[in-house]
């Protein structure tokens, strides 16, 4: 029977495909007679190399669109927290060791740039970043030099961005965007390059990293506050995080079982989806799938800067072209067309060989990257294993690998600090009138809806949340900011949604006050006012000031 049955299925291939390749060809089950694309085969990267670099130099382009549109407010010339001073307080920390020490520190090409002119310098930075990814998100192709490029340029405003830049999602970014600078070839710009096939250790690099960011994000909370053990925590998020999204309103305010199964699923896809990336290509894609679904979620129920668009950047690697091959259309020439034809070369080990220089510097750097990552990864392991973990933490001034978590404590109550300006000669006096300043996006008029603004980022809106629960004392930037907002300055008023004082001479004085904000309740008495908050003043945040009050504490900044 088995000598029978091995001619009548050569017999079945014949039929089925007329004169085929010869008896010693291996088959090509991706392409027809007609040369046409079918269908992709597993285990091949080509087409993922381009949705990973696009997808991350679209995270790339609005993290440098932030650093254009807000760093000359924040950390320029007249900055809230100027870097000038800060570089040199690091210069003036250094000044036994040595300038390596002060570079080592904080590693940012502003220490080669003129000084005289900051706001240049930034905006310098900002402007080639931002052309640099929109050039790859555009095409489709990078190579090591552009992709080296923006990694460094960001690395140089992440060090110099003192608390404005001082999140988990700029390390993220980083090591990201690291690990892309290896995705590609040393300097051919084309998306499939014929010599360069997407190196496994890349890949798997990248699947580590989104291993470790969820597995992180999983434990600091089963070890952290006691809502998540309880599967409470779901009950308070929606209205007390940084800066809530119009659907974070209704979601605060579904049955408490949906809380507790919302709660119960982040365990799931956080402390048990990861091991999935082990378990072959099935369940990889499936935590790839699931992943980038989880993160959608949380983009649409929360302003977390590029967090969540970033964390998809890694998810990706779990496909491979077979199951991208979608997102591409077919066609001649395509993208796809030429993929399979790779994979058909590559099969049938026609592929055209580089040269053997070329191949082993390659391989070197690879098993090099491979090699570096594993030492540097074993502190953050370390610290994923501790009962005293920490989370969104750095171990070097590079940030290659790092520690990652979110909302290991929840905040059970919102509170919003609303800064206040008043004409009125005398700030105690029963008359005086004082004018709310509203920011971008953070809670201030009850009216107002709440927005939906990410993968932008308004850090100063970022930082007020914080600043919240604590004190002025804490937070020095928000006397910088209501120094300005006493001479109207218009740099600093950039950064808010409005000023009570546009048009007219600026406030006599400034003060910040505390308030306790809740949602209203869909179809209560607030809500049919129009109000999306309810408010109730808890006290003063800082005292009036007038502009004279805190000249010396700027001189002090000088």
């Amino acid at each position: 029977m088995a000598a029978m049955a091995a001619p009548e299925g050569s017999l079945r291939r014949r039929k089925a495909g007329g004169s085929g390749p010869g008896p010693g060809s291996p088959p090509a089950p991706g392409r027809d007679d007609a040369g046409c694309s079918t269908r992709l085969r597993t285990g091949t990267f080509w087409l993922t190399r381009i949705v990973l670099l696009r997808a991350l130099a679209f995270v790339y382009s609005v993290a440098f669109l932030v650093a254009l549109q807000q760093n000359k407010q924040l950390i320029g010339d007249r900055g809230l927290l100027p870097c000038r001073a800060y570089l040199k307080s690091v210069q003036q920390y250094f000044r036994e060791q040595g300038a390596w020490d002060a570079w080592s520190y904080a590693p940012t090409i502003i220490w080669l740039l003129d000084w005289s002119n900051m706001d240049f310098n930034l905006d310098l930075l900002a402007l080639l970043g931002l052309g640099i990814s929109s050039f790859v998100l555009i095409t489709g192709c990078a190579n090591m030099i552009l992709m080296a490029a923006l990694w460094g340029l960001y690395l140089s405003l992440v060090n110099v961005g003192q608390v404005w830049y001082s999140f988990g999602w700029e390390s993220q970014l980083l090591e990201t965007g690291f690990l892309g600078i290896f995705l590609c070839p040393w300097w051919t710009l084309s998306r499939l390059p014929r010599h360069t096939p997407t190196p496994w250790t890349v890949l798997w690099a990248f699947r580590w990293l989104i291993f470790r960011i969820m597995l992180g994000a999983g434990l600091i909370k089963i070890r952290g506050d006691q809502c998540w053990r309880d599967l409470t925590c779901l009950d308070f998020h929606y209205e007390t995080q940084p800066v809530p999204s119009p659907l974070a309103y209704f979601l605060h305010r579904t049955p408490w079982w949906v809380h507790r199964f919302e709660a119960l699923s982040n365990h799931f896809l956080e402390l048990l989806v990861p091991f999935f990336l082990f378990l072959g290509r099935r369940m990889c894609i499936l935590h790839g799938v699931l992943q980038i679904l989880f993160q959608v979620v949380l983009i649409l129920s929360g302003n977390l800067s590029f967090l969540n668009w970033l964390t998809i950047v890694p998810s990706l690697s779990c496909f491979d072209d077979a199951f991208l091959g979608f997102l591409f259309p077919s066609g001649p020439a395509g993208l796809k067309d030429r993929a399979l034809k790779l994979q058909d070369e590559e099969a049938q080990g026609a592929q055209s060989r580089p040269r053997h220089v070329g191949c082993a510097v390659r391989r070197v750097v690879n098993l090099s990257l491979g090699v570096l990552l594993a030492w540097l990864s074993v502190p953050v392991v370390l610290n994923l294993l501790s009962a005293k973990q920490v989370m969104n933490t750095t171990f070097g001034s590079l940030r290659i690998v790092n520690s990652y978590g979110a909302f290991g404590s929840i905040t059970k109550e919102r509170t919003e600090v609303i800064l206040q300006g008043t004409a009125s000669p005398n700030a105690s006096a029963p008359d005086a009138v004082w004018e709310d300043y509203e920011f971008k996006c953070k809670p201030g008029d009850p009216w107002r809806r709440p927005c939906l603004i990410t993968p932008y980022h308004y850090r100063l809106d970022w930082l007020m949340w914080f600043a919240a629960f604590q004190t002025y004392e804490h937070n020095e930037w928000i006397l910088q900011l209501a120094g300005k907002l006493l001479v109207n300055d218009a740099q600093a008023l950039s950064l808010l949604a409005s000023n009570p004082f546009e048009g007219r001479p600026p406030p006599r004085w400034i003060r910040a006050e505390h308030w306790r904000y809740k949602f209203s309740l869909p179809g209560g008495k607030h809500a049919a006012e129009g109000k999306w908050w309810v408010r109730r003043r808890l006290g003063p945040y800082f005292p009036a000031v007038r502009l004279e009050d805190l000249e010396g504490y700027f001189r002090e900044q000088d």
